[in-house]
């Protein structure tokens, strides 16, 4: 069990960074049969990307919504996620090739969605959390008085927002 990081605190991560989320609907609920195959493939994938250590997955949160759950994931590469998803060898690409089968069967029983953001920069605050988010897929540092406002969080990027000035 995480402990709570007492403070202010964010994030600070340099490179290219990919903030992708994934979801899906059920429209079913009474039909486990068609969205349990479904539900359970995502918690293989994440597991599977978790293990590996070059898959270019930095972190990630399950959520859930009104309609079902959502992952929200943080990727060091958009090439990295986009190769995992067409990877034959790999968990993703057989559950997509599952869930088509099922869903031209069972047209409208679950539905699947995903948005994929490159982000430029970023900012995050958190303040008497867990990690979470960001800073625990990348890296959680102390808010310092340079950095005290969002928008100066901001105008730093995600590249050490929460570091010391040169100047001191």
């Amino acid at each position: 069990m995480s402990r709570i990081v007492p403070g202010r605190a964010t994030h600070r991560y340099e490179g290219e960074l990919v903030v992708f989320h994934i979801g899906m609907e059920i429209n079913r609920w009474w039909r486990p049969d068609l969205w349990l195959p479904t539900f359970v493939a995502m918690p293989r994938m994440l597991r599977e990307l978790s293990v590996e250590v070059d898959s270019g997955m930095l972190g990630y949160a399950i959520l859930f919504g009104a309609r079902g759950p959502y992952v929200v994931q943080y990727w060091s590469s958009i090439d990295k996620l986009y190769r995992y998803a067409s990877s034959p060898t790999q968990e993703h690409r057989p559950a997509w090739t599952r869930f088509n089968r099922m869903a031209r069967k069972a047209p409208g029983a679950v539905g699947i969605w995903h948005e994929t953001f490159l982000v430029e920069r970023a900012e995050s605050v958190y303040v008497s959390t867990k990690p979470m988010g960001l800073p625990k897929a990348t890296e959680l540092v102390p808010v310092t008085k340079r950095h005290d406002r969002a928008r100066d969080r901001y105008a730093e990027g995600r590249t050490s927002a929460a570091a010391p000035s040169a100047a001191g």
